[in-house]
Protein backbone atom coordinates (compact mmCIF):
# COMPACT_ATOMS: atom_id res chain seq x y z
CA UNK A 1 0.00 0.00 0.00
CA UNK A 2 2.88 2.38 -0.69
CA UNK A 3 4.54 4.25 2.11
CA UNK A 4 1.49 5.15 4.13
CA UNK A 5 1.70 4.80 7.87
CA UNK A 6 -0.44 1.84 8.97
CA UNK A 7 -3.29 2.37 11.39
CA UNK A 8 -2.92 0.22 14.48
CA UNK A 9 -6.37 -0.75 15.59
CA UNK A 10 -5.22 -2.92 18.48
CA UNK A 11 -4.75 -0.21 21.07
CA UNK A 12 -6.98 -0.89 24.06
CA UNK A 13 -8.94 2.09 25.29
CA UNK A 14 -9.63 2.25 29.00
CA UNK A 15 -12.96 4.04 29.11
CA UNK A 16 -12.82 4.29 32.89
CA UNK A 17 -9.52 6.12 33.06
CA UNK A 18 -9.27 9.95 32.94
CA UNK A 19 -8.49 11.44 29.52
CA UNK A 20 -5.77 13.63 30.91
CA UNK A 21 -3.86 14.49 34.04
CA UNK A 22 -5.43 15.64 37.26
CA UNK A 23 -6.17 19.34 36.93
CA UNK A 24 -7.11 20.10 40.49
CA UNK A 25 -3.81 21.67 41.46
CA UNK A 26 -3.14 23.48 38.18
CA UNK A 27 -3.61 27.23 37.57
CA UNK A 28 -6.92 28.01 35.78
CA UNK A 29 -5.33 28.99 32.42
CA UNK A 30 -3.03 25.96 32.38
CA UNK A 31 -5.94 23.74 33.41
CA UNK A 32 -8.11 24.95 30.52
CA UNK A 33 -5.26 24.56 28.05
CA UNK A 34 -4.58 20.99 29.16
CA UNK A 35 -8.25 20.14 28.80
CA UNK A 36 -8.30 21.50 25.24
CA UNK A 37 -5.20 19.46 24.37
CA UNK A 38 -6.71 16.33 25.91
CA UNK A 39 -9.96 16.78 23.96
CA UNK A 40 -8.00 17.28 20.73
CA UNK A 41 -5.95 14.14 21.31
CA UNK A 42 -9.13 12.16 22.00
CA UNK A 43 -10.67 13.37 18.71
CA UNK A 44 -7.57 12.53 16.68
CA UNK A 45 -7.21 9.03 18.08
CA UNK A 46 -10.88 8.08 18.22
CA UNK A 47 -11.00 6.58 14.73
CA UNK A 48 -7.60 4.90 14.65
CA UNK A 49 -8.19 3.15 17.97
CA UNK A 50 -11.63 1.72 17.30
CA UNK A 51 -12.00 -1.46 19.32
CA UNK A 52 -14.84 -3.91 19.05
CA UNK A 53 -16.63 -4.83 22.26
CA UNK A 54 -17.24 -8.26 20.78
CA UNK A 55 -15.00 -11.15 21.76
CA UNK A 56 -14.53 -14.51 20.07
CA UNK A 57 -12.52 -17.67 20.22
CA UNK A 58 -13.65 -19.75 17.25
CA UNK A 59 -15.83 -19.55 14.19
CA UNK A 60 -19.42 -20.52 15.17
CA UNK A 61 -19.66 -24.23 15.88
CA UNK A 62 -22.43 -26.62 16.76
CA UNK A 63 -23.50 -27.15 20.33
CA UNK A 64 -22.05 -30.65 20.54
CA UNK A 65 -18.50 -29.62 19.66
CA UNK A 66 -18.85 -26.59 21.94
CA UNK A 67 -19.74 -28.75 24.93
CA UNK A 68 -16.94 -31.20 24.15
CA UNK A 69 -14.41 -28.40 23.97
CA UNK A 70 -15.63 -26.87 27.22
CA UNK A 71 -15.34 -30.12 29.12
CA UNK A 72 -11.86 -30.81 27.80
CA UNK A 73 -10.21 -27.45 28.36
CA UNK A 74 -12.14 -25.01 30.52
CA UNK A 75 -9.19 -23.11 31.95
CA UNK A 76 -10.67 -19.63 32.15
CA UNK A 77 -14.01 -17.86 32.27
CA UNK A 78 -12.75 -14.99 30.12
CA UNK A 79 -12.47 -14.77 26.35
CA UNK A 80 -9.93 -13.05 24.18
CA UNK A 81 -11.17 -9.79 22.73
CA UNK A 82 -11.38 -9.65 18.96
CA UNK A 83 -9.86 -6.27 18.19
CA UNK A 84 -9.06 -5.21 14.65
CA UNK A 85 -5.55 -6.67 14.76
CA UNK A 86 -6.85 -10.09 15.82
CA UNK A 87 -9.56 -9.90 13.17
CA UNK A 88 -7.02 -9.10 10.44
CA UNK A 89 -4.81 -12.00 11.51
CA UNK A 90 -7.72 -14.46 11.33
CA UNK A 91 -8.90 -12.99 8.04
CA UNK A 92 -5.50 -13.11 6.32
CA UNK A 93 -4.94 -16.71 7.43
CA UNK A 94 -8.34 -17.62 6.02
CA UNK A 95 -7.70 -15.64 2.83
CA UNK A 96 -4.46 -17.52 2.15
CA UNK A 97 -6.34 -20.81 2.38
CA UNK A 98 -8.77 -19.89 -0.38
CA UNK A 99 -7.81 -21.19 -3.80
CA UNK A 100 -6.62 -18.71 -6.41
CA UNK A 101 -9.79 -19.08 -8.48
CA UNK A 102 -11.89 -18.22 -5.41
CA UNK A 103 -9.83 -15.12 -4.61
CA UNK A 104 -9.65 -13.71 -8.15
CA UNK A 105 -13.14 -12.11 -8.31
CA UNK A 106 -12.62 -10.48 -4.90
CA UNK A 107 -10.80 -7.67 -3.23
CA UNK A 108 -11.21 -6.41 0.32
CA UNK A 109 -10.81 -3.39 2.57
CA UNK A 110 -8.94 -3.18 5.84
CA UNK A 111 -11.29 -3.56 8.80
CA UNK A 112 -10.58 0.00 9.98
CA UNK A 113 -11.15 1.80 6.69
CA UNK A 114 -14.87 2.43 7.10
CA UNK A 115 -14.57 3.78 10.63
CA UNK A 116 -11.58 5.87 9.57
CA UNK A 117 -13.60 7.23 6.65
CA UNK A 118 -16.23 8.35 9.15
CA UNK A 119 -13.60 10.57 10.73
CA UNK A 120 -13.39 13.79 8.70
CA UNK A 121 -9.63 13.98 9.25
CA UNK A 122 -9.08 10.53 7.66
CA UNK A 123 -11.60 10.59 4.80
CA UNK A 124 -9.23 11.70 2.03
CA UNK A 125 -6.62 9.12 3.04
CA UNK A 126 -9.19 6.34 2.91
CA UNK A 127 -10.41 7.33 -0.55
CA UNK A 128 -6.81 7.46 -1.82
CA UNK A 129 -6.06 3.99 -0.43
CA UNK A 130 -9.31 2.60 -1.88
CA UNK A 131 -8.19 3.67 -5.36
CA UNK A 132 -5.30 1.23 -5.07
CA UNK A 133 -7.79 -1.64 -4.70
CA UNK A 134 -9.22 -1.19 -8.24
CA UNK A 135 -12.64 -2.16 -6.95
CA UNK A 136 -14.46 -1.40 -10.21
CA UNK A 137 -12.57 -4.22 -11.89
CA UNK A 138 -13.65 -6.76 -9.26
CA UNK A 139 -16.91 -8.64 -9.03
CA UNK A 140 -17.01 -8.50 -5.24
CA UNK A 141 -15.53 -6.22 -2.57
CA UNK A 142 -15.51 -7.34 1.06
CA UNK A 143 -15.84 -4.47 3.52
CA UNK A 144 -15.64 -5.56 7.18
CA UNK A 145 -17.15 -2.84 9.35
CA UNK A 146 -16.52 -2.27 13.04
CA UNK A 147 -18.58 0.67 14.17
CA UNK A 148 -20.58 1.47 17.28
CA UNK A 149 -18.64 -1.38 18.89
CA UNK A 150 -20.21 -3.93 16.57
CA UNK A 151 -18.95 -5.94 13.58
CA UNK A 152 -20.91 -6.37 10.36
CA UNK A 153 -20.01 -7.19 6.77
CA UNK A 154 -20.71 -5.03 3.74
CA UNK A 155 -20.25 -6.57 0.29
CA UNK A 156 -20.15 -4.53 -2.91
CA UNK A 157 -21.29 -6.52 -5.92
CA UNK A 158 -20.70 -5.56 -9.56
CA UNK A 159 -19.76 -1.95 -8.86
CA UNK A 160 -17.98 -1.81 -12.21
CA UNK A 161 -21.15 -2.67 -14.11
CA UNK A 162 -23.60 -0.19 -15.55
CA UNK A 163 -26.39 0.89 -13.25
CA UNK A 164 -28.79 0.06 -16.11
CA UNK A 165 -27.50 -3.49 -16.54
CA UNK A 166 -30.29 -6.06 -16.61
CA UNK A 167 -28.13 -9.10 -15.88
CA UNK A 168 -25.68 -7.93 -13.23
CA UNK A 169 -26.42 -4.43 -11.95
CA UNK A 170 -24.49 -3.09 -8.94
CA UNK A 171 -25.90 -3.84 -5.52
CA UNK A 172 -24.76 -4.08 -1.92
CA UNK A 173 -25.26 -6.71 0.75
CA UNK A 174 -25.16 -5.93 4.46
CA UNK A 175 -24.71 -9.03 6.62
CA UNK A 176 -25.37 -8.52 10.31
CA UNK A 177 -25.52 -11.22 12.98
CA UNK A 178 -27.52 -8.87 15.25
CA UNK A 179 -30.41 -7.77 13.08
CA UNK A 180 -32.49 -6.88 16.11
CA UNK A 181 -30.15 -3.88 16.51
CA UNK A 182 -31.29 -2.53 13.12
CA UNK A 183 -28.47 -2.90 10.57
CA UNK A 184 -30.09 -0.30 8.28
CA UNK A 185 -29.05 2.39 10.72
CA UNK A 186 -25.76 2.31 8.81
CA UNK A 187 -27.40 2.89 5.43
CA UNK A 188 -27.00 6.71 5.25
CA UNK A 189 -23.28 6.44 6.07
CA UNK A 190 -22.81 3.55 3.62
CA UNK A 191 -24.49 5.45 0.78
CA UNK A 192 -22.36 8.52 1.40
CA UNK A 193 -19.29 6.26 1.47
CA UNK A 194 -20.22 4.72 -1.88
CA UNK A 195 -20.95 8.09 -3.48
CA UNK A 196 -17.55 9.44 -2.37
CA UNK A 197 -15.83 6.36 -3.79
CA UNK A 198 -17.50 6.86 -7.18
CA UNK A 199 -16.70 10.58 -7.11
CA UNK A 200 -13.04 10.07 -6.15
CA UNK A 201 -12.63 7.64 -9.06
CA UNK A 202 -14.01 10.17 -11.52
CA UNK A 203 -16.92 7.96 -12.48
CA UNK A 204 -19.71 9.53 -14.59
CA UNK A 205 -22.62 8.26 -12.50
CA UNK A 206 -24.77 10.92 -10.83
CA UNK A 207 -25.51 11.15 -7.13
CA UNK A 208 -29.13 10.25 -7.80
CA UNK A 209 -28.30 7.11 -9.77
CA UNK A 210 -25.77 5.96 -7.17
CA UNK A 211 -28.36 6.47 -4.43
CA UNK A 212 -30.57 3.94 -6.21
CA UNK A 213 -28.08 1.07 -5.89
CA UNK A 214 -30.00 -1.55 -3.87
CA UNK A 215 -28.82 -2.31 -0.33
CA UNK A 216 -30.00 -5.81 0.59
CA UNK A 217 -30.04 -7.10 4.16
CA UNK A 218 -30.41 -10.89 3.81
CA UNK A 219 -31.35 -13.12 6.71
CA UNK A 220 -28.23 -14.67 8.18
CA UNK A 221 -27.44 -16.76 11.29
CA UNK A 222 -27.70 -14.69 14.44
CA UNK A 223 -25.23 -14.50 17.29
CA UNK A 224 -26.16 -16.06 20.60
CA UNK A 225 -24.73 -13.32 22.81
CA UNK A 226 -23.08 -9.90 22.53
CA UNK A 227 -19.57 -11.27 22.08
CA UNK A 228 -19.68 -13.11 18.76
CA UNK A 229 -20.26 -10.53 16.04
CA UNK A 230 -16.63 -10.43 14.83
CA UNK A 231 -16.60 -14.20 14.61
CA UNK A 232 -19.73 -14.20 12.51
CA UNK A 233 -18.25 -11.69 10.07
CA UNK A 234 -15.34 -14.09 9.49
CA UNK A 235 -17.87 -16.90 9.11
CA UNK A 236 -19.91 -14.92 6.55
CA UNK A 237 -16.77 -14.09 4.56
CA UNK A 238 -15.79 -17.75 4.44
CA UNK A 239 -19.24 -18.81 3.24
CA UNK A 240 -19.59 -16.04 0.69
CA UNK A 241 -16.19 -16.57 -0.92
CA UNK A 242 -16.89 -20.29 -1.21
CA UNK A 243 -20.45 -19.90 -2.57
CA UNK A 244 -20.41 -16.63 -4.54
CA UNK A 245 -21.83 -17.24 -8.04
CA UNK A 246 -19.83 -16.45 -11.14
CA UNK A 247 -22.61 -14.17 -12.38
CA UNK A 248 -24.19 -12.42 -9.43
CA UNK A 249 -27.74 -11.09 -9.49
CA UNK A 250 -30.05 -9.90 -6.74
CA UNK A 251 -32.33 -12.86 -7.39
CA UNK A 252 -29.78 -15.56 -6.58
CA UNK A 253 -27.46 -14.18 -3.94
CA UNK A 254 -26.15 -16.97 -1.67
CA UNK A 255 -28.30 -17.99 1.25
CA UNK A 256 -26.68 -18.38 4.65
CA UNK A 257 -29.64 -20.08 6.30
Amino acid sequence: MGKRKPIDGSITIDLDSPASEDFENQPPKQCARRRRIARKQDEETECSTVISSCSVETIPCDQKSKKRSKGRNDVSGTKKKLDTRAFDIHFKNMWRNFSEDKRTPFTYFDSLWFSAYMSSSSKECMLTWIKEKHIFSKRYVLVPIVYWRHWSLLIFCNLGQSLQSENSPPCMLLLDSLQMAGPRRLEPAIRKFVFDIYKSEGRPESRQSISQIPLLVPKVPQQRNDEECGNYVLYFISLFVQQAPENFSMKNYPSFI
